[in-house]
């Protein structure tokens, strides 16, 4: 066995578990240090995704150009960040909303229009002025997706704000008769490139996020697709594959899992699933929770899976403080999340 990478493995977990306890000022100044330079390996890209929009019809053609005169079954849009616009792609076929738009209309026999409003760089924050913006034109859509989240992460926007936003973008849908199906907020620990201990504190917060958006949309009537695990085996296993070249955004064969994902939940909302049961998706990464520093210090030291694993649940529960609220966000933690954004963090009880 590898005794640097041991030793590098063990004083990553040892910095992370300080820095969870909010006890270590050096622990701090070493996440800041890792901020600073995730902030140069996730992109602030600014270029826009190829452009996919038109009518697809159910021989597979398409994207044919759209009118006013052009008679269509569904109206599908896709709102969300730089994922829901498909940066990373080459071509707009390999784009989430024109794959979803593809089997739509191959597997309904229904002649699709599609229009993607997503912009490149949003937040929660954003959604309602994308989906007031088409709202204005009259338009009005039989089916969304909203693909949103990691950008909220990396901005440290409040974990229940950012819920309570992406709730209001569904409730606005839903209220115009629209079918919306979410995709929550991605799994941080599948993305190598950003350094530990930096990654499993993204990823703590990204997976509160997540379970904060389910409930969200659950309760706006959006049906929500955990995202984290059904991504984060086949992204840890060929990530030169699953990603771009800028090593955050999916590539082709990224964004076409993706959609496998979205397709049951898709078709359930336009009641084109069929009678068998929707596919139980798992809420929590187990591919990457085997990964974990603190999981594998505890296999180094002779720990059971079961009882690392236990552990490692325990750890990420944290600790309550009898408001509901359930567990609090470490300062330490507070201040590296605001260095990725270049703003001063928000309050604790996010």
């Amino acid at each position: 066995m590898d005794n640097n990478r041991v030793l590098r493995d063990v004083g990553a977990t040892v910095a992370a578990t300080a820095a969870s306890a909010g006890a270590s000022w050096a622990a701090y100044n070493y996440l800041n240090n890792q901020a600073v330079t995730a902030r140069t390996v996730i992109p602030h890209r600014t270029d826009d995704a190829p452009n996919g929009d038109g009518i697809y019809l159910p021989d597979g053609t398409g994207p044919h150009r759209y009118t006013r005169t052009t008679p269509v079954d569904l109206f599908f849009v896709v709102f969300g960040d730089s994922t829901a616009a498909g940066l990373g792609a080459d071509t707009a076929d390999e784009t989430p909303g024109v794959q979803v738009a593809r089997r739509v209309a191959a597997e309904t026999g229904k002649t699709v229009r599609y229009a993607n409003k997503a912009i490149v760089g949003a937040t929660s924050r954003g959604l309602a002025a994308q989906i007031d913006a088409m709202f204005i034109t009259g338009e009005r859509p039989d089916l969304a997706v909203i693909l949103i989240g990691a950008n909220d992460i990396t901005a440290r926007n409040r974990i229940r704000t950012s819920a309570r936003r992406l709730g209001e973008a569904v409730s606005l849908l839903v209220a115009q008769d629209a079918a919306v199906v979410v995709g929550t907020c991605p799994d941080f620990g599948v993305i190598t490139a950003i350094p530990q201990p930096l990654r499993t504190v993204l990823r703590r917060f990204g997976l509160r996020l997540a379970a904060a958006q389910r409930g969200a949309v659950r309760n706006a009537g959006g049906r929500p697709v955990p995202m984290a695990d059904l991504l984060a085996k086949e992204f840890l296993a060929k990530p030169e594959h699953m990603f771009s070249p800028d090593q955050y955004h999916p590539s082709a064969a990224g964004y076409a899992l993706a959609s496998d994902i979205l397709m049951p939940e898709v078709l359930a909302a336009i009641d084109e699933w069929g009678p068998t049961p929707l596919p139980q998706a798992p809420e929590v990464s187990e591919a990457v929770e085997r990964r974990r520093l603190i999981t594998r210090l505890r296999r180094l030291l002779g720990q059971s899976e079961n009882e690392a694993a236990a552990s490692s649940a325990l750890h990420d529960q944290g600790s309550d403080d009898g408001t509901g609220r359930g567990p609090q966000r470490p300062e330490a933690e507070a201040r590296v999340g605001a260095q990725l954004s270049g703003s001063d963090p928000e309050p604790s009880n996010c």
